[in-house]
């Protein structure tokens, strides 16, 4: 008889070092399923192109960029443009008007559709469910132009249906948009209006995927609507609410330019400048290139860190988060 107490068994002698047999997985999983591959190509090279290529251009921040040399051979600067920024007069104001205007948007937009979508959840009447939610909807596609169009139609002294309403009540006319006090309100509840019904549709589908077996048992139970809603109800979508949060948080300094710019005039300055509008008149306006770059990096930087952190405290307090 031979000795074959040291020959290795046959499943031993096949298998290569780990680190190959998971490539020749890996590549196996890639050839059973290569159009689901030459599916997510197209999302990963458009994220290549316009997501991450562009990031070479952030340079233009730590120099003084000349057309003429280009992005490479503009002089380098180092960080010129961000202390210019930190010693401009307006920093502090841009500062708190952005901030201002994010937590009062913040504040008031992120819990309207939750309320918006726990009580259409609680609607029984099916035509009548939908009828709200198609109302409530409708408003997220006017564009920006045509809503800033309406509320200064609405709101415009003399002519306005707002104003005409308090003149027949004996109140003196105002001109709402040039009070620097009513901006903020008057773009929060615009935007209320125009976006809660949008909004609330994920909590709606959400909410649409609860166990009815769990209101039953609350029935059983002796729970009205407030107690299902409160018990039911909030946990079920807490996790997209903790989700929803995060992001928001992340786009705390990016409060939309376009309606921002467009209710602003010289009246009401002090209160609308925010750091996205300052950016566009200095970089676009008046040919800034690397300052406006450094304010944005500036920007993008500080919404960087308010993501992590709101990340962090999320998932500290509930156990859930985005990463």
């Amino acid at each position: 008889m031979s000795d074959t107490t040291n020959a290795p068994p046959a499943a031993y002698a096949r298998v290569g070092p780990p680190g190959q047999a998971s490539r020749r997985g890996a590549l196996r999983q890639m050839r059973r399923h290569w159009q689901l591959y030459i599916v997510i190509a197209l999302p990963i090279a458009y994220f290549i192109l316009f997501k991450y290529v562009p990031i070479l251009g952030v340079q233009i921040a730590f120099k003084d960029l000349s057309p003429k040399q280009g992005i490479w051979g503009s002089p380098w600067v180092g960080f010129k443009h961000f202390e210019e920024f930190f010693r401009h007069p307006n920093f502090w104001m841009l500062i708190k008007n952005t901030l201002f205007l994010s937590l009062y948007a913040l504040a008031v937009g992120f819990p309207a559709p939750i309320l918006l979508a726990l009580m259409i959840n609680e609607l029984r009447n099916g035509l009548f469910k939908r009828a709200v939610q198609m109302v409530t909807y409708a408003p997220y596609f006017i564009s920006t132009v045509v809503m800033v169009s309406m509320i200064l139609l609405f709101l415009a002294p003399r002519i306005g249906a707002i104003d005409h309403i308090r003149t027949a009540l004996g109140f003196e006319s105002i001109n709402f948009i040039g009070e620097p006090s009513l901006f903020t309100t008057i773009f929060v509840f615009s935007d209320v209006w125009q976006f809660t019904g949008y909004s609330a549709i994920i909590y709606i589908a959400a909410l649409a995927g609860v166990n009815p077996q769990l209101y039953e048992a609350a029935k059983l139970d002796g729970a009205n609507r407030l107690q299902k809603i409160i018990r039911i109800d909030l946990p079920s979508i807490m996790p997209i609410m903790v989700l929803l949060l995060v992001l928001n948080m992340g786009q705390l300094l990016n409060i939309g330019f376009e309606k921002v710019y467009l209710l602003q005039n010289p009246l009401n300055t002090s209160a609308s400048e925010i750091i996205s509008t300052y950016v566009y008149k200095v970089g676009l306006v008046q040919a800034n290139y690397s300052f406006s770059a450094a304010v944005g990096l500036f920007n993008s930087l500080i919404n960087l860190g308010l993501i992590l952190l709101a990340n962090f405290g999320a998932r500290r307090a509930t156990g859930t988060g985005l990463f």
